[in-house]
């Protein structure tokens, strides 16, 4: 798993989610060395389809957290390929955090977040204290719907310096790029 100064990665964790989780199984035409791979057929769809169905996977987090008027940070989701098959599949990645509220609205959130994720299709595959010296409060769910896994991670009650938040990183499963997509820059 992926650290920083003996920090586990959002994106470590819900990578290791996402290669370890079997979800609703989706098809279309790929090779089968890349279905192994991957433990399932990507469906096909494109950039920007893919890029709005990553955002609106994130709104839906935003709602379950419940928290209004607080600040989110930008951009919106970004389009990488799949190391499976970097010339065909691509997936989605949207990092964000909810700022600017006081720390008990971020933990009445959070919380919220727990128990809104089983309500509406998800099923949360870690919950606790990660590894970092703060023991930030974390929890790693994946869609039984969708091809999408989230990490959130609550930083209060942390070192001065830090703001207050809700750390997001919504993660999609690897989809088909159409035909003739050329998939340099679509970052």
């Amino acid at each position: 798993m992926t650290t920083h100064g003996g920090r586990r990665s959002a994106w470590g964790a819900v990578a290791l989610t996402l290669a370890l989780a079997t979800l609703v199984p989706l098809t279309t035409g790929c090779s089968k060395d890349v279905d192994d791979a991957l433990g399932y057929t990507p469906t096909t769809l494109a950039v920007d389809d893919l890029r709005a169905k990553t955002k609106s996977v994130s709104s839906q987090i935003y709602d379950m957290i419940g928290i209004k008027g607080g600040k989110t940070t930008e951009p919106g989701p970004g389009i990488s390929t799949c190391e499976e098959d970097p010339e065909h599949l691509i997936l989605s990645r949207h990092p964000w955090s909810l700022y600017d509220v006081p720390q008990d609205d971020l933990k009445q959130g959070f919380q919220r977040l727990r128990e809104e994720l089983p309500k509406r299709g998800w099923k949360i595959v870690e919950y606790g204290p990660n590894k970092s010296a703060a023991k930030t409060l974390e929890l790693t769910a994946d869609s039984t719907t969708e091809r999408y896994s989230v990490n959130a991670e609550l930083h209060v009650d942390g070192p001065a310096s830090e703001t207050p938040k809700i750390l997001v990183h919504v993660v999609s499963g690897c989809f088909r790029a159409p035909e003739g997509t050329d998939l340099n820059g679509v970052y």
